[in-house]
């Protein structure tokens, strides 16, 4: 049943003849999943079969009149019919889809901006002003391009398919083979990796709160490092067991919120606090010129991670209703404006001000946030300090519910194929709890992971920048060698060009420059 999936064709009612009720899924009119409910029935066909009555939680349904959208019409041959995996209507990303474009902001802001911005200053150091500034904003309209292709290429009209996760896209567009060789350890990373990244920040975060609300007052033992670890990470379990998408926007909304908050706390409280002694704008020479290349290559890098969460794009547009009239990528769009208009709020007077504040000085390991406690500690409100380091909490804890949530997808959609059912509920408790305590675990064993910024924005790069150029191209077909078609072309071998230098200077730099590996050694 895995890779069935099923059209929906008008019933044509017949008078004196009581024919079998046929298998549908949705009228003509609708692109979204069969059913918001968890519990759909299945035929022995895999067919979905229409329940007695409508779920209160579903999106109502109504036929386009033939008088208005005649069956003929250029709208109806363009969208043809929707073809719907009956799986969608268990899992956690598809479960549920009433969202809209205020859901889409939510989501795109809490997985655009997070704690990879503070190192942006970093980036700076090695790029100097103007390179550094050019380079954020080349980098910000390409990857707000391919955001606007990935958004577009949800609905394909030629395939009546609704592609709900990127690498169900990628899939469709390269094959399963290239899929996975190419597409699928940065799609995972972006995934695993980023909740590994964000209980080691969150956790440190956790012990500069206790130790700035507390300071030399109280009498109580302070955890352990791998105990702000387990503690972190607990809560992060906790909060996932909220069951699907849709139903964490409200956690989004207070992610977006804090990102948003300790963004700006902390470049403003930099700006306010002057320029440090002695500060040099002056760009990072290696020793050599070799040296010199490698290390502007792996500031591209960092600058390039900054801007993640292509990856969940799909999937948060996924949830949302979809039809003739109404096509998802509408809202989608508008959701997306508004949150990229925020994160580009949030992230050039971040990079800017903190390299005004800090130059060459800024910390490469925790950048900002570090600089912000480094350098400001003693001479700053301890209540902002307090409340900075509270806003990264709690926008970590908010960021790993998205960035969990394909993981968690993956996981119930095994038991779902096999079982052609529903994850029960102590289940979906087991996989979440197994996932969040699985990156405990890595996060543990591996607290340098940080560190490899470029790096990481090297291996993911294509996922950002490329793929979605080169899935533009198979699925749109645009006219050869004409404008469209040389910009997605041009812009997509670039990107993969970009990746492997990057991969290739981050790994000199790490060899060069060296890295603490303290392993099961959290700092």
């Amino acid at each position: 049943m895995g890779d069935k999936e099923i059209g929906s064709f008008p019933a044509t009612p017949r008078t004196g003849s009581a024919a079998p009720t046929p298998p549908i899924s949705a009228p003509p009119s609708q692109l979204h999943s069969p059913s918001l409910t968890r519990s759909p029935l299945l035929s022995t066909d895999d067919h979905i079969q229409p329940a007695s009555k409508t779920p209160k939680s579903s999106t109502p349904r109504i036929r386009t009149p033939r008088f208005i959208t005649p069956l003929g019409s250029p709208i109806s041959k363009a969208l043809k019919l929707t073809r719907l995996d009956p799986h969608d209507a268990w899992l956690p990303i598809t479960e549920s889809r009433n969202g809209n474009a205020y859901y889409a902001a939510f989501h795109t802001l809490c997985s655009g901006i997070g704690i990879q911005a503070l190192v942006l200053p970093v980036a700076f150091t090695f790029l100097g002003w103007s390179w550094g500034i050019i380079t954020l904003t080349v980098a910000f309209i390409w990857q707000l391009y391919t955001l606007h292709l990935l958004v577009h290429l949800h609905e394909s009209p030629e395939t009546g398919m609704r592609y709900s996760r990127y690498l169900q896209l990628c899939n469709a567009t390269f094959g399963e083979k290239l899929a996975k060789w190419f597409a699928l350890f940065p799609i995972l990373y972006l995934s695993a990796g980023t909740c590994i990244t964000l209980i080691i920040i969150g956790s440190q975060s956790c012990r500069l709160f206790f130790n700035t609300v507390c300071g030399g007052t109280c009498s109580a033992q302070p955890p352990t490092n791998a105990e702000w670890y387990l503690i972190f990470t607990s809560a992060a379990v906790l909060l996932s067991q909220l069951p699907n998408l849709n139903s964490i926007a409200g956690v989004s909304l207070v992610g977006a919120i804090t990102a948003i908050a300790y963004c700006t706390l902390i470049w403003v409280i930099s700006v306010v606090e002057g320029r440090m002694p002695g500060v040099s704008y002056n760009p990072v020479k290696g020793r050599t010129e070799v040296i010199r290349i490698f290390d502007i290559l792996n500031a591209l890098g960092i600058i390039a991670f900054a801007f993640r969460g292509h990856n969940l794009i799909l999937e948060i547009q996924a949830t949302m209703p979809s039809d003739e009239k109404h096509p998802s990528h509408v809202p989608m769009w508008k959701g997306v404006k508004i949150a990229y208009t925020l994160v580009a709020m949030c992230l050039f007077p971040l990079a800017i001000a903190g390299y005004w504040a800090y130059g060459q000085m800024i910390p490469v390991d925790g950048g900002m946030l570090t600089a912000l406690f480094a350098f400001h500690g003693q001479d700053t409100s301890q209540f902002l300090l307090g409340l900075t380091s509270l806003c990264v909490i709690i926008s970590s804890l908010s960021s790993f519910q998205i960035y969990g949530m394909p993981a968690f997808d993956d996981m119930e959609s095994l038991y779902v194929k096999k079982k052609k059912e529903p994850s029960p509920w102590w289940l979906r408790l087991i996989f979440r709890a197994l996932f969040g305590y699985l990156c405990f675990f890595a996060a543990v064993a591996i607290p340098f992971l940080a560190s490899f910024a470029g790096l990481i924005g090297g291996i993911t790069l294509p996922v950002t920048l490329a793929y979605p150029c080169f899935m533009w191209v198979k699925v749109k077909k645009p006219k050869v060698y004409g404008p469209n078609w040389w910009l997605n072309w041009s812009l997509g071998l670039f990107g993969m060009a970009l990746s492997g230098l990057l991969i290739a200077a981050s790994l000199f730099v790490v060899i060069d420059d060296g890295v603490e590996f303290s392993f099961f050694n959290p700092a």
